[in-house]
This record gives structure tokens, sequence and C-alpha cells, in this order.
């Protein structure tokens, strides 16, 4: 439309005159060339409407191109943070899945220890059944009840019936923690019936005080007396240590009457 208006260059009245057409034909003649111009104008103005529209859609096309990097962004780190934390669950459930066979194995261990020691009283039971009480042991068993001395001067850190250890078995006897070396004393005359070594509870020493009453001295860290030996209150019988595989040194200390374990502190003096 440009190259055409300079073509024909723009009419003006003089051209008019002089050119000797009908005025009439030059009229309409102007008069198109009049809707012409509007009708470029108008199109001129549609194109540039357009081409302000097509800018505004760039930068729409633009920030929405920005937000879709910004999601992809937050998504891959999103995702890499889900893996991470994946990893880190898989890293503590086979370090619990760990931590359960090992205390699956431990259990089987202290139930295992704990079956042989009862097994080991039921049978001295037997045993001292059949043989006389000993001689010289002072009062029954059952009349002391409350006025036992403690076998050790220590700290008294395991109660009977607490969990023992990580696998939770009950604990049948009471445990103080004491300095190696210190004196275990029997708490009431009796007969020695075991001194020997037993996996699970160490050095253990077993005193028969008479009526199916058992007294047990473990984790000891020398024995001082053999079996069949005759002991009195307050004798010094063995040693404490850490031979039953206990990481505090210290004296692992039961009652038991007819085979079956009860609590020691309510037959002692604790003062």
């Amino acid at each position: 439309m440009l190259v055409a208006r300079h073509a024909g260059g723009a009419p003006d009245a003089l051209r008019v005159a002089l050119s000797g057409s009908d005025p009439a034909s030059l009229g309409r003649s102007l008069q198109y060339v009049g809707y012409v111009s509007q009708a470029s104008a108008e199109l001129l103005a549609g194109y540039r409407d357009a081409a302000l529209e097509l800018e505004r859609l760039a930068r729409d096309a633009a920030e929405r191109e920005a937000a879709l990097s910004a999601v992809e962004q937050a998504t891959r780190a999103e995702r890499e943070r889900i893996l991470r934390e994946r990893a880190s669950r898989q890293r503590v459930l086979a370090s619990v899945a760990k931590e359960i066979r090992s205390d699956r194995r431990e259990i089987g261990v202290l139930r295992a220890d704990e079956a042989r020691l009862a097994a080991l009283v039921q049978r001295l039971a037997r045993i001292v059944e059949s043989v006389p009480e000993p001689g010289g042991v002072g009062a029954p068993f059952s009349s002391l009840r409350g006025s036992l001395r403690l076998p050790v001067r220590g700290e008294l850190t395991g109660r009977f019936g607490a969990p023992r250890g990580a696998a939770g078995i009950e604990a049948k006897g009471v445990f103080f923690r004491a300095p190696e070396g210190q004196p275990v004393r029997a708490v009431a005359g009796g007969q020695v019936v075991y001194a020997e070594w037993m996996r699970g509870f160490g050095n253990r020493l077993i005193v028969d005080h008479g009526d199916g009453y058992l007294s047990i001295y473990a984790n000891n860290g020398a024995l001082l007396k053999q079996v069949g030996d005759i002991v009195g209150t307050g004798e010094t019988i063995a040693t404490t240590g850490a031979s039953g595989g206990s990481e505090q040194s210290g004296l692992y200390f039961e009652l038991r009457h007819l085979g079956r374990a009860f609590d020691p502190l309510r037959w002692v003096k604790l003062k």
C-alpha cells in the first residue's frame, strides 16, 4: 500500500483542476480513495493490536515457562528428597531388623540360661531332700524373713522382675553393683550345694538353707567355698566380679523356695 501510494501521488486541488476530468467522477474516486484509506488504517490498527497481543502472549509464555521450570526443579528436588528418605528408612529398617534378630538370639540365650538354672535348682532340690538337713545353721530360714542382711555392700541397679538386658526377660533376682573383689557373704547359715561356673551367670555358688530354701550368688570373681562346706550367717563365701558377662562388676543374687524365685528385698534389712 505504501508503494502504491508513493507511485500514484497524493491528489490535490491543482491537479484536479488541471486534469480536465469530470469533477463528479473525480469526487467519487476521491471518496473511494477515502474508503480505501480508512480500511487501510483499520487494517493497520488491527495489525498493531495483533502485534501487541503477540507480545503479551510471548510474555505470558515466558512466565509460564519459568513457572514450569521452577515446578520441574522443585519436583526434581522433592523426588531426590523422597529417594533419600526412602534410602534412610531402608537403612533404619535394616538396622531394626538386625536388632530384632540380635534380641531374638539374646532372648533365646537368656531363656536357655534360665532353663539350665531352673533344671539345676530342681535337681539340687531333689538331692537335698534325700540328705539330712545341715546342722548348726541356726533358726529355720522361713523365720528370718525381714531380718536377713544384704550379701554385699553395693548399689542396687537391678530389681526382681525388671527386664534383664535388651531382651526384656524378667530377672529372677537382684543385682548389686560393687567394685571387683568385695566380699560376698552368706545371708544365712547353710551348706554349699553348688560352686561352679555356668554360662550366663559366671562363677555361681548356691547355699541350701533347709526346708527347700536356696540362696544363689552369681557373677562372682572368685568362689571361696566348695560343695559340701557348711557356712554361717555373714561368712564370706565369694568375691564380687564380672564373670557372668555383665558390663558391671558386682553380685547377682537370688532366693528360691522349692525351685521358685521370689523377691529377695522382701526378706532383707535394707539399712
